[in-house]
């Protein structure tokens, strides 16, 4: 009797609209990240790839998710045209081009405080549709580069300028692929704490989030860094971020999963997420929740023959293969480690050869 009315209350609450899915909020807050609507002009930026931050007065700010997006601005009559358009977390040779159909606009660059900081002013005619793309040079024509994986910084945030200092110093690298928890709970305190020291940088970074950040009961992480599920190409190369903060997938990320492997299938492409699928290690079952959908999710990897996985969670270094892909666990950018490898704090520099469909190397980087 007492499991028909567990199986009863089951119903119920199903019936009455409560999700079972933990994701799931988190996954229709994606499809909301970088829309805005101000003096008269509709912004839409394109896949999501930027956050809105602030708008006001004719000017419009953006957190950049991406090396490159795009922003489509509807005006309509009467609307305000003249607009500084403002970018944090842009790439340093970030430039931004606007059409009204073919036609070009004029842009105005601005000084910026920050090589990741870009200003520009420009006229967006009233009644017209333009679009705004911010982009480095050539960066949709496939050509070899570096970037940074990072993963689980926490409660080092005091102290992660060290390892952006690193990073600084190789020139090479273009961007940091951040695979997970930013900070300790996800608190507006640490969420903001991150942003300031992430000054230090003289890169963007672009994260999905972590557990970490779900430990406070009202995450933010979408209205700072934007959505937990990602895709965004470079130079040829695909990259992919999935939300695996409860240990799961949700359904409709998944949809979205299936349509950029496809888009990916012929190029490098490489998948970021917190938590790993499988656990090689097994030192604290840091893995998806169920395995079922975790063989369901690598045998669906392996089929779009994806060139890599990066993971984090497990605060440690490790290489191995899962579904024939080569995988790396790196939690080290500061979080309590678990000392089973010796390695300490750490991140990884990547070369990639899109030319070559290829991810050449895969480095460690000791900081400490």
């Amino acid at each position: 009797m007492r499991n028909v009315r567990r199986v009863a209350v089951a119903l119920a609450l199903v019936a009455g609209g409560c999700s079972m899915r933990p994701a799931e909020e988190r996954a229709l807050k994606d499809l909301e990240v970088g829309r805005v609507e101000a003096s008269g002009v509709a912004f839409t930026v394109e896949d999501g790839l930027a956050v809105v931050r602030q708008v006001e007065a004719g000017t419009l700010t953006l957190w950049g998710s991406a090396p490159a997006f795009h922003v489509r601005a509807v005006s309509s009559a009467g609307a305000n045209e003249t607009w500084t358009v403002v970018v944090r977390n842009a790439m340093p040779d970030a430039e931004l081009t606007v059409k009204v159909g073919d036609e070009p606009l004029l842009v105005d660059a601005l000084p910026g405080p920050l090589p990741t900081v870009k200003r520009w002013q420009v006229r967006l005619p009233a009644g017209a549709e333009a679009r705004l793309t911010v982009a480095p040079p050539l960066w949709d024509q496939p050509r070899p580069f570096r970037f940074a994986a990072l993963a689980d910084v926490q409660e080092a945030l005091p102290r992660v300028g060290d390892i952006y200092q690193r990073i600084n110093a190789d020139p090479t690298l273009r961007f940091i692929f951040f695979s997970g928890d930013l900070t300790q709970r996800g608190t507006i305190e640490q969420l903001e704490e991150f942003q300031s020291r992430l000054q230090e940088s003289r890169i963007p970074l672009f994260a999905t989030l972590g557990n970490h950040e779900l430990l406070n009961p009202d995450p933010r992480f979408h209205e700072y860094f934007g959505r937990g599920n990602l895709h965004f190409t470079f130079q040829g190369a695909h990259f992919t971020m999935i939300d695996s903060g409860n240990g799961s997938l949700d359904p409709r990320a998944e949809v979205e999963l299936d349509r950029w492997l496809e888009a990916g299938r012929d190029s490098v492409h490489i998948l970021g997420t917190h938590i790993p699928l499988v656990d090689p290690i097994g030192v604290r079952n840091g893995a998806f929740a169920s395995r079922n959908e975790a063989a369901s999710l690598l045998a669906k990897l392996a089929r779009a023959r994806l060139d890599l996985t990066l993971y984090g969670h497990v605060h440690s270094y490790y290489v191995f293969s899962n579904a024939g892909i080569p995988a790396f666990i790196s939690g080290g950018g500061g979080a309590i480690p678990e000392q089973f490898d010796g390695v300490g704090r750490h991140f990884l520099a990547v070369e990639v050869d899109p030319p070559a469909q290829s991810v050449r190397t895969v480095s460690l980087v000791r900081v400490d």
